[in-house]
């Protein structure tokens, strides 16, 4: 038996945050952080250690950022919580009395029980855990055909991936376009386009209804249409779902999505002030719509934690996590695109009345440097105060930092007016023109139509 100050269960990227918040907010107490994997992976580098990375050894958290700070790292597994007596046990029988703890519980991939073969030989799902994914990268290896199912962020970029390496890659969706939930359905045309530039075979509006083994290995899927696609192995990318089972042994209350019931300092609901939850595992609402929210993403993950662990022994009212935006970023090859907020599909399905508007220029200027890439930004906006609730871009690898700002914007409930006066540094290799910045004349678009009404 063992007591510690902050326990910390789960080593991604939400335990690691939590844990360095926590150690610096709180330089006195002892933190230790448990996770059953020997190595933590970067959650958002793992469709690239298919193609671009040399192998998962180049995407490892680094242990440095807990050590450094003073975190004590136990590699064991806890399976099992005693809320009432604040104590933890583990798979090697320690048993762990903490004074705080934060649950960092992680997500798992779906494998649907509704699709016939989902557990045949060479059919993977993509896990946040190294082990795993170096037996799959090995055994796909001899592969010449795969054929990914759903084109999620995960499910676009291993497709990306795949690619790189030479395989021959099928995505299919069934939504009308990929990168659906996430985009509007101009740009998810445009993101399809680049990847079957790219030699992917994209296959949208069909779902699989079936696949198909030979000798316990799949040999094939079939399509809704009834269509056969021959294939040497397949990848699930069709959600993940919030790991949270052993929080539910221990009578954690979860909401009707499986996630463990948090408030906005991401403390235990109903009302625990010793037990917070963080990441995957934790209760989202959205920021715009108040609703329940499924999102996962490691970067919504950090700001919990960041969140939990200013807040963990006294509260700031300065410090509550608001709600996710749902900031997300991605590239197929040279091309990026970048969402944060609601789309202008899902405003208009939430009920809210809404103008969106659009602007295409470019990302230098002037536009003809070797660098230089088309950029087109849309925004969502409240019809009647002009409030942003969302926004989508594509264009180059500047895309990322410019969705981060509208992610910024979104959450300081800044106005198209209010945009329309900010100040704007510009640089010719670096940004847009200043009086053709895309972001500030896809507001004067808004406005425009604003006055029109």
């Amino acid at each position: 038996m063992r007591k510690v100050d902050v326990l910390v269960v789960g080593g991604g990227a939400s335990g690691l945050q939590a844990a360095i918040t926590v150690k610096s907010t709180y330089p006195e107490k002892e933190v230790v952080l448990v996770r059953k994997e020997q190595h933590a992976l970067i959650p958002c580098g793992i469709p690239y250690i298919f193609g671009s990375l040399k192998d998962s050894e180049q995407d490892i958290l680094p242990d440095k950022l807990l050590t450094s700070v003073g975190v004590e790292i136990l590699i064991d597994e806890i399976v099992d919580i005693d809320v009432k007596a604040h104590s933890c046990t583990s798979k090697a029988r320690e048993t762990l009395i903490y004074t705080k703890l934060i649950l960092a519980l992680g997500s798992i991939p779906t494998r649907p029980k509704w699709l016939k073969g989902a557990d045949l030989g060479n059919v993977f799902t993509i896990p946040k855990n190294k082990v795993y994914l170096d037996d799959m990268v090995r055994k796909i290896s001899a592969s010449k055909h795969i054929v990914v199912i759903g084109a999620g962020f995960i499910g676009v970029e291993v497709s990306d991936e795949l690619n790189k390496k030479g395989f021959k890659v099928t995505l299919v969706e069934i939504e009308k376009t990929i990168l659906n939930k996430a985009f509007d359905e101009e740009f998810g045309i445009i993101a399809e386009e680049h990847l079957r530039e790219r030699g992917v075979n994209v296959i949208t509006g069909e779902g699989v209804s079936e696949i198909i083994g030979k000798d316990g290995k799949v040999n094939y899927i079939l399509l809704s249409s009834g269509k056969k696609i021959d294939t040497d192995a397949v990848v699930l990318s069709m959600g993940y779902v919030p790991n949270t089972e052993i929080a539910a042994k221990a009578n954690i209350e979860l909401n009707e999505f499986g996630f463990i019931r948090t408030c906005e300092y991401m403390r235990v609901l109903p009302c625990s002030n010793d037990i917070v939850a963080v990441g995957d595992c934790a209760e989202k609402r959205d920021f715009v719509t108040r609703k329940l929210d499924r999102t996962m993403l490691a970067s919504t993950a950090c700001a919990e934690a960041r969140t939990a662990g200013m807040n963990l022994y006294t509260l700031s009212p300065c410090k509550p996590f608001t709600g996710t935006i749902a900031i997300y970023s991605t590239a197929i090859g040279n091309h990026a695109f970048g969402t944060a907020g609601i789309t202008e599909a899902r405003a208009i399905q939430e009920n809210f009345n809404i103008i969106s508007g659009s602007f295409t220029g470019m990302d230098t200027h002037p536009g003809n440097l070797s660098h230089s890439h088309k950029q087109t930004v849309k925004l969502i906006v409240a019809a009647d105060c002009g409030m942003i609730l969302g926004g989508e871009v594509y264009g180059g690898y500047s895309t990322g930092e410019l969705t981060n700002a509208i992610g910024f914007l979104i959450q300081s409930r800044v106005t198209v007016k209010a945009l329309l006066t900010m100040q704007i540094g510009t640089q010719p290799l670096l940004t847009g023109s200043p009086a053709g910045y895309p972001l500030i004349k896809a507001a004067e678009v808004l406005a425009k139509k604003m006055r029109d009404r």
